[in-house]
C-alpha cells in the first residue's frame, strides 16, 4: 500500500497542470484527426446508418477554423457563464459573513450526541458554496471536537469527509451542478443536437445521497476513526467557541426574512397553473425558467439573502461592498478561466473531427458485444472515475475529457446523459479525500499538522481511506437500487432514452 501511494504521488506530481493537459490533448486530436482521415477510417451511425468519417484539422482549412473560432469556443463554452454568474451571488453571501454564521450555528447548536452527524451534514451542505467548507468548516470542526474533549483530527476527518467525500451530494443546487450539466449537454449533442441537460438533472438522487453520506460518514467516524485515534495527547489546547453575537443573530433574522420572501416569490411563480415562472406556452414546470434558469436563482438568492444578512450585521455598509464581495470571489477563478479556455478548444476540436462520435459508436458496439447490463456499466463508470481522480483532482477537468466519450457511448446504448453523469459524480467524489491531487489536500494536511506535528500525507490518507471504501460501497448500492426501481435521477431526467 505504501509503495502504491508513493507511486500515485509521484505520478500525480509528474503530470502538468490540467490546462496544459488540455492543450496537449488538443494537439493530439489535431494529429489523430489528420492520421485517421488519411487512412480512410469510418464508422456507421447505428440509428441512421450514415457513414461517419473523421474530419482532419491538420491542414490549412483546419488551421483557419481553429484561429477563427478560438474566442467563440471560449465564450460559448456552456459551463463558463453558469459558474461565473452563480459565484457572483455566493460571493456576496460569503463576504458578508452569512455562510460562516450559518455553519457555526449548525455546529454549535447540535447536541453532543449528534455533533458528528451535524458536522458531516454541514460539510455536505457547505459544498454548495465552493471552497468555504474547506477553509472554514474543516478547521472549525477540529476546534469543536477538541472543545468537547474529543480527538480534534476525528472532527476534522468528519468535516472533510462531508465536504469533499460527499462533494456531489446536496439538498441545494450549487455551482458544480450547472458546470457538469453544461459539459454533459455539450457531449450529448454529439449524438442529439437538440438535447438539453438541465442543472437540476441529478437533484433527486443527490438529495437522497445527502442523507446516505451523512449517515455513512457518521458511522465511519464513530466506529473506525475515533477508536483508531484514541485520546488526544497533543499540545494544542481547546479554544472556547463563542456563540453567535447579537449582531450575527440580528443578521440571521434579516436573512431569514429575505429567504422567506425569496421562496414565496418562487412559489407564487410556480404553484398556480398560470404562474409567471412556468413555461409560457405549455405551463410546464420542467421547462420553466425556474429550472432552465436555476443559475440565475442561485445568483439572486445569494445576493439578496447575503445582502440582508450584511445589512443586519452592519458588514454591508454600501453597494460598493456588494461589488467588492463579487469581485473577491471572481479573483479566485483566474486558474479556472485559464483551464476553461483550453478545455473549450479541446471539446470543440473533438466535436469538429467526429472522433468523439466514432469512439462512441465503436465503444458502444464493443460494450454491446460484451452483453453487459446497465448496472455493470454504471458501476464501471464509478470505478473508472474514482481511479482517474487519484491523478487529476478537478471534477470539471475530468468530466470535460470523459463526457465526450462516455455520454455519447452510453446514449447509443439507450442510457440518458443524466444517469451517466450521476455515476461519474459518485466516482469523482469518493476518492477526493485520499487524492493528493485534490486542490485542498495540502491545506488539510496543514490543518492536521496543527494537532499532530509528525503528520504527513500518509497520516491523512490512512485516516480518510475508511470513508472512501464505505462511501464507494454504500453509494454504488444506492445507485443499483435506484436503477432497479427505475426512478428518475432528477426532474425530467429518467434512466433510459425514449425510443
Amino acid at each position: 500500500m505504501e509503495r502504491f501511494l508513493s507511486f500515485t504521488e509521484r505520478a500525480g506530481n509528474a503530470l502538468p497542470h490540467p490546462a496544459i493537459l488540455f492543450a496537449i490533448a488538443s494537439a493530439l486530436v489535431i494529429l489523430i484527426s489528420g492520421l485517421t482521415a488519411s487512412i480512410g477510417l469510418q464508422s456507421h451511425h447505428p440509428v441512421t446508418g450514415e457513414s461517419i468519417r473523421p474530419v482532419s484539422l491538420l491542414n490549412i482549412a483546419g488551421l483557419h477554423r481553429m484561429i477563427d473560432s478560438a474566442v467563440e469556443n471560449f465564450t460559448g463554452f456552456a459551463p463558463l457563464g453558469t459558474v461565473l454568474v452563480a459565484m457572483l451571488g455566493i460571493g456576496v453571501a460569503e463576504s458578508t459573513g452569512l455562510i460562516g454564521a450559518v455553519l457555526r450555528l449548525l455546529v454549535l447548536s447540535a447536541p453532543k450526541k449528534l455533533l458528528t452527524l451535524v458536522i458531516v451534514f454541514a460539510g455536505v451542505i457547505s459544498n454548495t458554496a465552493s471552497e468555504v467548507g474547506y477553509v472554514l468548516l474543516v478547521p472549525l470542526a477540529a476546534m469543536v471536537f477538541l472543545a468537547v474533549g474529543r480527538h480534534p483530527i476525528a472532527g476534522l476527518a468528519a468535516a472533510f469527509a462531508g465536504v469533499s467525500g460527499g462533494y456531489s451530494a446536496n439538498l441545494l443546487l450549487g455551482t458544480v451542478d450547472p458546470l457538469l450539466a453544461g459539459l454533459s449537454q455539450e457531449a450529448a449533442r454529439l449524438i442529439d443536437k437538440a438535447y438539453v441537460v438541465n442543472p437540476a438533472a441529478n437533484y433527486y438522487f443527490m438529495a437522497v445521497s445527502t442523507f446516505l453520506v451523512t449517515l455513512a460518514g457518521t458511522w465511519v467516524t464513530e466506529r473506525i476513526v475515533v477508536p483508531r485515534l484514541g485520546n488526544y495527547k497533543g499540545e494544542e489546547r481547546a479554544v472556547e467557541l463563542h456563540p453567535l453575537s447579537g449582531l450575527e443573530k440580528r443578521g440571521l433574522v434579516f436573512a431569514g426574512i429575505a429567504t422567506v420572501a425569496f421562496v414565496a416569490f418562487i412559489l407564487v411563480g410556480v404553484l398556480p397553473a398560470n404562474g409567471f415562472l412556468r413555461d409560457l406556452k405549455t405551463g410546464d414546470i420542467l421547462h420553466s425558467p425556474l429550472l432552465s434558469g436555476v443559475v440565475t436563482f442561485i445568483f439572486l438568492g445569494g445576493l439578496l439573502i447575503g445582502a440582508a444578512y450584511g445589512i443586519g450585521t452592519g458588514t454591508l455598509r454600501s453597494s460598493n461592498d456588494i461589488v467588492k464581495g463579487m469581485s473577491k470571489t471572481l479573483e479566485t477563478l483566474g486558474g479556472y478561466l485559464v483551464l476553461v479556455f483550453f478545455a473549450a478548444q479541446f471539446v470543440a476540436y473533438f466535436g469538429w473531427t467526429n472522433l468523439g462520435m466514432i469512439v462512441a459508436v465503436e465503444g458502444a458496439e464493443f460494450l454491446r458485444s460484451m452483453h453487459l447490463g446497465g448496472i455493470p456499466l454504471m458501476l464501471g463508470v464509478i470505478i473508472f472515475a474514482a481511479s482517474v481522480n487519484m491523478l487529476m483532482g478537478s471534477a470539471s477537468a475530468k468530466w470535460a475529457i470523459l463526457a465526450p466519450i462516455f455520454v455519447p457511448m452510453l446514449m447509443l446504448l439507450g442510457y440518458t446523459p443524466e444517469l451517466t453523469q450521476t455515476a461519474f459524480r459518485i466516482g469523482d467524489s469518493v476518492t477526493n479525500i485520499i487524492s493528493p491531487m485534490m486542490s485542498y489536500f495540502a491545506l488539510i494536511i496543514a490543518f492536521v499538522q496543527r494537532y499532530d506535528k509528525a503528520a504527513g500525507i500518509g497520516t491523512l490518507i490512512a485516516t480518510m481511506l475508511p470513508y472512501t471504501v464505505t462511501f464507494t460501497i454504500a453509494w454504488s448500492l444506492l445507485l443499483v437500487g435506484w436503477m432497479l426501481l427505475g426512478l428518475p435521477v432528477g426532474p425530467g431526467a429518467g434512466l433510459y432514452l425514449e425510443e
